[in-house]
């Protein structure tokens, strides 16, 4: 684990907020008029499998529509981010205000009840959990919690055993967990007072997230510059 141990007190933050997004824009996927996943590619991915199955053209090409759109996202921080290394100053801003512009585009679409708007956003969460993936060396993911269920699960099983478990790996579990779940409820919550435009919230957030991190990693340098002259 020594990716996790070298992150700072500001990545861990971060992961919170970004796993609590993720719930939330989840959330809204199934509520709403098509009720799918927009942040888990398992489930979008059998449901392919069953169209292609099945022989139904339509649903062959949502659902493949809806994987690519994820993977462009994915892409997408591949290009602005590059690196794989957590360091202030690289594009991480960037990134996530590109992601809160993409869920602010898919809420009129979602209103009308088009699927445009489930791609914009599953574009948002593959460059969400692109940026995480690349900064945690592919340990942490904050649109799903499949592969955190499987961990915690084994570490549980370690525990039983009394094997030596990571108390670290298993509070980045918890802590990736509980925000997801966190974000699906308050999702849940304001989707019956806000129906589709519930996105605006998570955009608003990964926005803020975007600047916050903009500014923060701006001064931290200017005070880093100003120590070394």
């Amino acid at each position: 684990m020594p990716v996790l141990r070298q992150l700072p007190r500001w990545a861990w933050y971060g992961t919170g907020m970004l796993a609590f997004i993720a719930g939330m824009v989840n959330a809204s996927g199934y509520l709403g008029f098509r009720h799918e996943s927009i942040s888990n590619m398992t489930g979008n991915t059998s449901l392919l499998g069953i169209a292609l199955g099945g022989g139904n053209c339509a649903e062959t090409i949502h659902w493949a529509l809806a994987i690519a759109a994820f993977v462009l996202g994915a892409m997408l921080s591949g290009v602005i981010v590059q690196q794989s290394t957590l360091k202030l100053g690289r594009r991480y801003g960037v990134a996530l205000v590109l992601e809160s512009l993409l869920l602010f585009a898919a809420v009129p679409l979602l209103a009308a009840s088009h699927s445009a708007g489930l791609y914009l956003a599953s574009v948002g969460m593959g460059l969400q959990n692109g940026i995480v993936s690349a900064y945690s060396g592919a340990i942490i993911r904050t649109t799903h919690v499949t592969g955190i269920f499987t961990d915690l699960g084994i570490y549980i099983g370690h525990l039983i055993r009394g094997l030596p478990v990571d108390m670290l790996r298993l509070r980045v579990c918890i802590v990736v967990a509980l925000s997801f779940m966190l974000g699906s409820a308050a999702g849940a919550l304001l989707f019956g007072l806000l129906q589709e435009r519930t996105l605006l919230v998570p955009a608003v957030l990964t926005g803020l997230s975007g600047l916050s991190y903009t500014v923060y990693s701006h001064l931290s340098r200017r005070t880093e510059s100003s120590e070394n002259s």
